[in-house]
This record gives structure tokens, sequence and C-alpha cells, in this order.
């Protein structure tokens, strides 16, 4: 290792407020003029004495709340049609042939929607009763 070969060091030097008007943050240091927020520590969300965004929403209430994103990610039948008959099926299988995207924090549901035409076997997929019953009726299994 020597010298022409060591990675170039950037450290951003600290901005000294008040030191003039040459400096760019002279006076009053970056702060404007007048107010509590130029004169003191203010908390965050504090706004003066208004009732704080914080506690004019709503409550999200019960244990362990997570909203939408807890339902799965829901398929209709008839895209499945675009698999070879005899085809074993998984969530991994979906999304490389762009059925199901990337992320899905709930899992993926089939929904009877459509007709199948193909003997196909899925695992570890969620399906409704009306689907598995399309499926078996096809030739296929559900695992």
């Amino acid at each position: 290792m020597s010298l022409h070969n060591l990675s170039e060091i950037t450290t951003k030097k600290k901005k000294r407020v008040g030191r003039g008007p040459g400096s760019g943050k002279g006076k009053t240091a970056g702060r404007g003029m007048k107010g509590q927020k130029k004169r003191g520590k203010v908390r965050i969300g504090f706004e003066g004495g208004q009732l704080p965004l914080s506690k004019r929403l709503p409550f999200v209430r019960g244990k362990g709340f997570k909203g939408p994103q807890r339902k799965p990610f829901v398929l209709d039948l008839e895209k499945l049609n675009i698999f070879r008959s005899g085809s074993i099926l998984t969530i991994e299988g979906l999304q490389e042939e762009g059925l199901v995207p990337k992320k899905v924090p709930s899992g993926v549901k089939i929904l009877a929607n459509g007709e199948i035409n193909k003997k196909l076997t899925l695992e570890g997929i969620k399906v409704s009763k009306g689907a598995k019953e399309k499926i078996e009726a096809a030739g296929g299994k559900v695992l």
C-alpha cells in the first residue's frame, strides 16, 4: 500500500453558524427572525397550543392490529391455464411467471373465478373451496 493507492477521505466540516455576514449563516444563524423556534427549544410535534396532529388522528385499537396487509394476495383460477398440464405449482413458480408480486406478506389464495382445463398440482398455496373442487374435477391435486 502506498499513498497513491489510498482512497480519498471526504469529510464535511461542521457549519459554524453566527460568525458574521461573510459566512453565509451569520446574524440569525439560519434560524430566521423572531418567534419561539428561534429563541429556544420546542419539542417535536408541538404546534403552538393547537391540538397536535398525533392527538387529532383516530385510535388504532386492538392487539396486533396490522390492517390490510394481513390479507392474502388473491389470484383467479383461470390465470393458471398458462402452465403446462402436470406441472407442480408453488408460490415461487407463480412469482417467476409474474402472476404474484415478489413480496407477499400473507401468502397467496386462489379463488374459483373462471375455469381450469389443465391437470395441476398446487403446493403451499391457499385455495378456496370452489377452486379446489374445480382443480380436482380437472384431474389436479391440492396439497
